[in-house]
């Protein structure tokens, strides 16, 4: 839509609050909200005040003044609030009118035009597995003396063996025996999957508020593990939808009074959430990806997959940015631990589908990241990966076709394990971040904030806490 569309939908819709989101660097979305009467044609083109001294890793407060500018194309009307439109903005400085290097939108819109730049493609395609859990009930706290969680969901098999729920016309309660198994969630039916229409409800507003949407089921782990598989589009509106999946999920959760989370991990001994990123490239409407090398794939997706490879341990950084993102990476829970390639094998890091033959279809799955990532990061790092590999003509080397999660140690000796904290992911950002450079789409200073956001709010904060764990194993010693 157009300024003047979007200001023709509100009088349609009978709008009277208009609410202006945008991302802040470490990855949450923040929002104000304006009367309707306040947005005007020219609210488009000067945007409104707001201070980016309060957000994490932005600016000084000295020169707190940033401006948000609506986009008019992102313009949506609210499912869960009252007469509001909502619309995605951009940051931009007051007084040059620069976008803004730190605003993780504008490193996006960047990267797609560096993608322009090089002639390679004219479009990077992005599907996206989007995994999380729905919970009945989540307590937690850390302060000096102590340190917990604990999560609960109705369908979790640790609840096997507790009472559920009145019958009707009894006060008796009763267990039905329906719960989930641990690591056996994958596609079971009602009455066992107790969220078969919570996650239709997702899907059908998330289609309402223009997202595409190829499925949904239950995913593999107990306790309310959901998927959402969003339809592919180019990177900036990918990663646009991908805000809309996650308030839409939790609000969608929140009215049935029950809590989703996109925390990678939070049940121990199960499975844990990625977000499985399908990427393909095309020039002239046409897809590159096409050919009749390994897999069905040209040399030039060959090449794009050896970059992100390549580069993995340092796209840790912004596809794993959490110290709860490495707990995922076990042996034998689906997340792939090793930085391989394969036809079908999704044991690998990348995976190239088996879908039909369609050279449209033609993709491969980078399996490594999870949703707590920042999206507008996180697929811009990708992106300038996989151009990197295609410029310099990397060589994946072999493929790795066999069950990773069965191999003794020295068959693996020749494919390098994935980064195991998220120091180490920190670590190979800060040596290897040259091609993200490239057309100023990362800047040194966008790179040395995140390190330092990461050390010093997250990494360095959970080695300063004793654990839960810790207490098991040493407090008799």
């Amino acid at each position: 839509m157009t300024a003047k569309e979007v200001l023709a939908l509100c009088r349609q819709k009978e709008i009277q609050a208009v609410d202006l989101r945008f991302m802040d660097f470490p990855g949450t979305q923040k929002h104000f909200t304006i009367p309707v009467k306040v947005l005007t044609e020219k609210t488009f083109e000067e945007g409104l005040t707001f201070g980016a001294s309060s957000m994490y890793g932005w600016q000084a407060i000295n020169e707190s003044d940033m401006l948000v500018v609506p986009q008019a194309e992102t313009a949506m009307v609210d499912p869960f609030m009252h007469s509001t439109l909502a619309m995605v903005c951009n940051i931009q400085d007051p007084i040059t009118r620069e976008d803004y290097a730190k605003d993780p939108r504008n490193v996006a819109r960047k990267a797609e035009a560096y993608m322009h730049s090089t002639g390679i493609a004219d479009r990077a395609n992005f599907g996206l597995e989007a995994e999380f859990f729905v919970f009945d009930d989540v307590r937690f706290d850390q302060n000096a003396r102590e340190s917990y969680y604990h999560v609960d969901s109705v369908e979790g098999e640790w609840n096997r063996g507790r009472s559920s729920a009145p019958q009707p016309g009894s006060s008796e309660v009763s267990n039905a025996g329906y719960r989930i198994r641990t690591r056996e969630g994958y596609f079971p039916m009602p009455p066992a999957d107790t969220l078969q229409d919570l996650r239709t409800e997702i899907m059908l507003t998330l289609q309402g508020c223009g997202v595409a949407v190829e499925g949904q089921h239950h995913e593999v782990a107990t306790g309310g593990q959901c998927e959402i598989d969003m339809g592919y589009g180019p990177l900036l509106q990918t990663a646009d939808n991908l805000l809309r999946y996650k308030y839409i999920a939790k609000n969608v959760a929140a009215r049935r009074g029950k809590t989703a989370t996109f925390m990678p991990k939070p049940l121990f001994g199960d499975n844990g959430s990625g977000l499985h990123m399908h990427v393909s490239l095309w020039k002239g409407g046409e897809t590159l990806f096409a050919g009749s090398g390994y897999g069905g794939l040209s040399e030039v997706a060959v090449h794009a997959l050896s970059g992100i490879l390549h580069h993995a341990p340092a796209l840790f950084a912004f596809c794993c940015p959490t110290t709860n993102s490495y707990k995922r990476f076990i042996p034998g829970f689906d997340s792939p631990v090793n930085l391989t390639y394969s036809f079908r094998n999704r044991s690998a890091a990348i995976r190239i589908p088996v879908h039909n033959s369609s050279p449209a279809s033609k993709r491969f799955e980078f399996r490594c990241p999870d949703p707590s990532c920042n999206p507008y990061l996180a697929m811009s790092a990708v992106l300038m990966a996989a151009l990197d590999g295609i410029q310099n003509r990397l060589d994946p080397g072999p493929p790795l076709d066999k069950d990773v999660y069965d191999l003794q140690p020295d068959e693996l000796d020749d494919f390098p394990g994935v980064p195991g904290s998220l120091d180490e992911a920190l670590d190979a950002l800060r040596s290897d971040h040259d091609f993200l450079l490239r057309g100023d789409v990362f800047t040194e200073d966008v790179i040395d904030t995140w390190i330092w956001f990461k050390r010093t709010r997250e990494a360095s904060e959970l080695r300063q806490r004793p654990h839960p764990w810790e207490f098991m194993a040493y407090y008799d010693v």
